[in-house]
């Protein structure tokens, strides 16, 4: 029995894992941004992919109906609770969680890793990475040898901006359990560091260990994002659609079909293919696509709808105790407040120093008109040497209103280069900026 529990503890904890190997649902705000599938264990069973979360949920329920001082079941219930959340996008799942885990601790307060485990995992999801990394260790000192655990770890650690400890820790865990949760964090962490190539072969190798068709789509996803932000349209169609067919009733897949529509100039197709995937999967990445799709199609009341949408998301996010701030920054620099912005960015980076959280500094700070101080920060989110066009487009807006324009040619042809079609909003809008600073590129161009 002790042996299934820990079977289905571990699972659960993959589950878990995978789903926020792409560190939140409401990370970017960018068509590009990562979600999950996920595959679960059954109670006191060997691990059963197909098995759902709603039925892995509901068996639990009925066990804890029937043995309530169950302080492994609370566990595996609240890490349940946790991949249901980040696989739905639902934020209500999340109180759940909490309160499952709690009740494991007050049943058993000592040497309970599992609810240790659990709530790394949730504390990170919710973005409170500094608790992440807080309970991930107080969970491994108990099973120093529970190399999943190193996950929960990693995940914070990367968060909070401590790359060297990040990248060691996800090392770490691929050495002792190499499955798609340690590869895909490999190849995150290789991302960061501007390495495409190693960031593809890591995930090649997630998808040579999935386990079930649900865990290759859901890395065969990931690789078309991959291929996405490296501008290699074809590889990631191809991607698209073979997580599509692994796995039909996934939505995300659609979505970067979607997206590829628009980089092909099918604006309408691209629109329809997010309203039908908003209608499944209302993530606010995909909200916040469609309003922006709305946006270059001259579909003004439609776009602000779509933003009031996501602005209700964040504020549900928020009320179930997700910290937001870096991507609400994001948000409004783009499409909202500039005073707002800036708040939301400071008060994400006084939590983390991460390069996500300086590109919203920075981006803020220019929507505000400190250019200086702008232009500081996003050195910051590009000293990993990331291969982020988006980054690269602010740090060239920043670099124009400094006067700096050879700086600022630079690093447009740089965006360009990475990803001519990497923002729906931008992509074109920096195209015209490299023109001006080109004497006669939109004529070569043209000729």
């Amino acid at each position: 029995m002790q042996t299934f529990r820990r079977t289905a503890i571990a699972a659960l904890v993959a589950v878990a894992l995978v789903a926020v190997a792409g560190l939140g649902v409401f990370r970017q705000l960018r068509a590009d941004a990562r979600d999950p599938v996920a595959s679960t264990s059954a109670l006191d069973a060997p691990i059963v992919p197909t098995a759902s979360l709603d039925q892995t949920i509901s068996d639990l329920q009925a066990h804890l109906a029937a043995v309530p001082d169950d302080a492994h079941g609370y566990a595996e219930l609240g890490l349940a609770y946790s991949a249901q959340a980040t696989h739905t996008g639902d934020p209500t799942y999340y109180p759940k969680a909490e309160q499952a885990l709690q009740t494991s601790l007050q049943i058993q307060p000592d040497d309970n890793a599992d609810a240790l485990i659990g709530m790394g995992v949730l504390a990170n999801a919710k973005h409170d990475f500094i608790d992440g990394v807080r309970y991930g260790k107080e969970a491994l000192a108990i099973e120093p040898d529970a190399t999943h655990i190193l996950g929960v770890i990693g995940d914070g650690q990367l968060e909070l901006g401590r790359y060297p400890q990040a990248f060691a820790t996800f090392q770490r865990m691929v050495r002792g359990r190499p499955d798609i949760a340690s590869y895909a964090r490999v190849s995150y962490a290789r991302e960061l560091q501007g390495n495409i190539p190693g960031a593809l072969s890591a995930m090649q190798r997630a998808l040579r260990a999935a386990g079930s068709p649900d865990d290759a789509a859901w890395v065969s996803y990931q690789l078309g994002g991959l291929y996405l932000r490296d501008g290699r349209i074809a590889r990631a169609a191809y991607a698209f659609r073979h997580s599509e067919a692994l796995s039909p009733t996934y939505v995300p897949p659609h979505a970067g079909l979607a997206r590829i529509a628009w980089e092909r100039g099918d604006v309408d197709g691209a629109i329809r293919g997010y309203r039908w995937v908003v209608a499944r999967l209302p993530l606010p990445e995909h909200v916040i696509a469609l309003g922006d799709l709305y946006t270059i199609a001259g579909r003004s009341q439609q776009a602000n709808d779509a933003y009031a949408l996501a602005r209700t998301e964040a504020t549900l996010f928020r009320a179930n105790g997700v910290n937001v701030d870096v991507e609400l920054a994001l948000f409004e620099a783009d499409h909202g407040d500039a005073a707002t912005a800036l708040a939301d960015a400071k008060a994400a980076w006084a939590a983390r120093h991460s390069i996500n959280a300086a590109d919203a500094m920075a981006w803020s700070l220019y929507r505000s008109g400190r250019y200086n101080s702008a232009a500081r920060y996003e050195r910051s989110a590009l000293h990993l040497g990331t291969r982020d066009a988006l980054y690269r487009y602010h740090a060239a807006m920043i670099e124009l209103r400094l006067g700096r324009s050879d700086a600022a040619r630079t690093d447009l042809t740089a965006a360009l280069a990475i990803d001519p079609h990497f923002s729906i909003l931008y992509a074109s809008r920096a195209q015209r900026s490299l023109d001006r600073l080109t004497p006669g590129g939109a004529r070569e161009r043209q000729g």
